[in-house]
C-alpha cells in the first residue's frame, strides 16, 4: 500500500515539476514558468492556451480530487506584460564568470579562474564587456601583456555584453523549436 502512495506522490511531483512556455500578447516567447503559475494565469484569464503550436503540444493533465485540468504546454498572455527595466550589468568578476560559464576562454579549464583583458590595458584595451574574458591562471600568465595572437592563443568565443534575458530566452526557444521541427 505504501508503494502505491509513493508512486502517486512521484507522479504528482513529476507533473508539478513540468514547465509551460509563456508568450507575450504579441506572440513573442518571453519565459518558461512552472505549471502552478500557468494554472493561475489560465484560471484568472490572464493567459489563454496556445493550441496547435507544434507536434509535441499535448496538454499536461493535472488532477485534483474534484476535477481534471488540461494545461497546454504553450500559453499566451492576454494582458500586457509589464517588463522591469533591464540594463546591461556592469563589468565585474561575478558577471564575467557567469557569462563565460566559469570556464577559461582559452583552454576550457574550470580551475583557478581570473579575468583577462584580451587587449591589455597597457596596449590601450578598455575595461568593457568585449575586452574581458575568464582565463585560468596558467593561460593568463602565458598570455601575459600580449595579444592572444602574439601568445599563440585563440579565444573559444568572442566576448560580448550579456543580452536581455527575454531576448536570450526567445533565441533559445526558437533554436530548440527549429530543431524539433527539422529533426
Amino acid at each position: 500500500m505504501k508503494k502505491k502512495e509513493i508512486i502517486v506522490t512521484n507522479n504528482a511531483t513529476q507533473i508539478l515539476g513540468q514547465t509551460v512556455v509563456v508568450f507575450s500578447k504579441s506572440y513573442l516567447p518571453i519565459s518558461q514558468i512552472n505549471i502552478r503559475r500557468a494554472i493561475i494565469l489560465l484560471v484568472t484569464e490572464k493567459a489563454e492556451p496556445l493550441v496547435d503550436f507544434g507536434n509535441d503540444s499535448e496538454p499536461i493533465e493535472v488532477r485534483s480530487p474534484t476535477m481534471v485540468l488540461l494545461v497546454p504546454q504553450y500559453i499566451r498572455l492576454t494582458v500586457n506584460h509589464k517588463e522591469r527595466v533591464w540594463r546591461v550589468p556592469t563589468v565585474n568578476r561575478r558577471e564575467v564568470l557567469r557569462r563565460d560559464r566559469h570556464t577559461c576562454q582559452y583552454c576550457g579549464s574550470m580551475k583557478h579562474l581570473s579575468l583577462d583583458h584580451v587587449i591589455p590595458t597597457s596596449k590601450g584595451g578598455e575595461h568593457v564587456w568585449n575586452n574581458i574574458v575568464t582565463a585560468c591562471e596558467p593561460c593568463n600568465n602565458r598570455k601575459g601583456d600580449r595579444l592572444p595572437e602574439q601568445a599563440g592563443m585563440v579565444l573559444r568565443i568572442k566576448p560580448k555584453a550579456p543580452v536581455h534575458p527575454i531576448v536570450a530566452f526567445g533565441a533559445q526557444f526558437w533554436r530548440e523549436h527549429k530543431l524539433m521541427v527539422n529533426g
